[in-house]
């Protein structure tokens, strides 16, 4: 897989390395995965990524053998070495041959979207591909470069995942949530990655009565629709404002504003409650 490790210093099994040395990498193939974002040295909702982590390589018959408390510590350890308190952290785990199980604890280049992106929305495009397994979060690295170059060629931000039934599931990196009148729509959770910040927004909208059907959208009714936002680990809640040519005015939706500003209130406390634990 691509060495994309960052900063002065990665973690390999809890040792400490220099990223001038990321020859491991080549060794690497379809590791079971998960990013979280790190906010004032805070990792956000570590618990439930970890959690997640854990759930993926139970699907796959695989046991990660690291306990929650050596990666907490190969985590903090991460952020006091590069001394880094905002960037999203990667954790791999996978068997390398010659070496049994490998743990990788990793900085990455991290892309938050500016206040712009949330004023006006981001453009995306339709893109007709299906996860073998959804819910299992492995790295697949040519479907990362195939979606890559059709982001690029399109100019867009995000691909939404189009399935052969012609249902648009998720997008390529993020959850998808469409509006319509006084519902939210979004795909079942078997047949999508169950992302830690879409649990989060069927929390809030369950504190602000805001119901949410889990019911596949079909590409010929996106007209129909009255706003669509995106939720991920590096985006929050981020308003879609196209898809391809249909245009959604979802930065001036109520429930999407709304929504966006209970699950922003959320992280900010999440953080404040964990700043003790973290910053001693």
């Amino acid at each position: 897989m691509k060495a994309e490790a960052i900063e002065k210093f990665y973690l390999v099994n809890g040792e400490l390395k220099s990223t001038g040395d990321l020859k491991i990498f080549n060794k690497i193939n379809k590791p079971i995965y998960e990013v979280i974002r790190i906010i004032d040295g805070v990792p956000l909702f570590l618990e439930e990524h970890l959690e997640r982590m854990r759930e993926s390589a139970s699907l796959l018959d695989y046991k990660i053998n690291k306990t929650n408390s050596e990666i907490k510590k190969d985590i903090k350890r991460l952020i006091l070495e590069n001394q880094i308190k905002n960037l999203n952290v990667k954790l791999i785990c996978t068997d390398v041959e010659g070496m049994g199980q490998v743990f990788l604890s990793f900085f990455i280049k991290s892309f938050y979207p500016p206040e712009e992106y949330y004023k006006k929305g981001v453009h995306t495009t339709l893109f007709h591909y299906e996860r073998q397994n959804p819910n299992v979060k492995v790295q697949i690295s040519a479907f990362n470069m195939e979606v890559a170059k059709r982001l690029k060629e399109k100019k867009v931000f995000e691909a939404l995942l189009v399935s052969k039934a012609g249902y648009i599931l998720e997008g390529s990196r993020s959850n998808i949530f469409f509006v319509k009148g006084d519902k939210l729509y979004t795909a079942p959770k078997e047949a999508v990655l169950l992302g830690i910040t879409r649990k989060h927004i069927f929390q809030v909208c369950e504190e602000l009565g805001i119901k949410i059907i889990e019911e596949n959208i079909h590409v010929g009714d996106l007209d129909k629709l009255d706003g669509a936002f995106m939720t991920g680990t590096s985006v929050n809640v981020l308003p879609i404002s196209t898809i391809d040519h249909i245009y959604l005015d979802s930065v001036n939706n109520k429930m999407v504003k709304e929504i966006n500003n209970a699950y922003v209130n959320k992280v900010m406390k999440y953080i404040k409650s964990k700043k003790t634990e973290w910053h001693k």
